[in-house]
């Protein structure tokens, strides 16, 4: 199984927390050649489990955690909403001088579909039960624009190669 990540674009600052929604619900996201519904209740069994906050998808850009407490998730009626302390590390208060100017590109969740998590017609994927990873804040634009909840996986192999290229220049 591959993990897959989406993108939303919403995340504010308050004093030393960043807030938002990692996803939304009932909204429709273009990945790829499909359409992406995520439902009410997709991550209901996820919120008990040890959640990162990470920048990036980088697990050496480590923010908080659910087990310490420092990251929060809930469902509520809109999506997945999150509320982190931001740690007073060098990461940490670069994160948040960028997030108090506006300048993160939103969130993000990493996530696995467990067996049935999921519902296909024809070209519409609806998620009802995701395994949540993580949730990052992302510093560049999301991958695809237009919708709420945005597509950062099924990145071909030719352009992984590419970068991994590019990073040892």
């Amino acid at each position: 199984m591959k993990m897959e990540r989406r993108i939303a674009a919403e995340v504010r600052a308050s004093g030393r927390k960043l807030e938002g929604y990692a996803a939304v619900f009932g909204q429709e996201a273009r990945i790829s050649d499909f359409t992406e519904i995520i439902q009410p209740g997709a991550f209901r069994d996820s919120l008990a489990g040890d959640v990162l906050a990470l920048v990036d998808h980088d697990a050496g850009k480590l923010l908080a955690r659910t087990r310490s407490g420092s990251l929060r998730l809930a469902e509520d009626s809109r999506g997945l909403a999150f509320s982190l302390d931001v740690p007073d590390t060098s990461l940490g208060r670069d994160v948040l001088a960028l997030a108090e100017r506006g300048d993160l590109g939103g969130a993000s969740f990493g996530f696995l579909v467990p067996q049935g998590g999921e519902r296909w017609q024809a070209n519409k994927r609806e998620l009802v039960k995701v395994n949540l990873h993580e949730i990052p804040i992302v510093s560049a634009w999301p991958a695809y624009s237009g919708t709420v909840v945005q597509a950062r996986s099924r990145v071909p192999v030719r352009l992984l190669l590419a970068r991994k290229r590019m990073e040892t220049y």
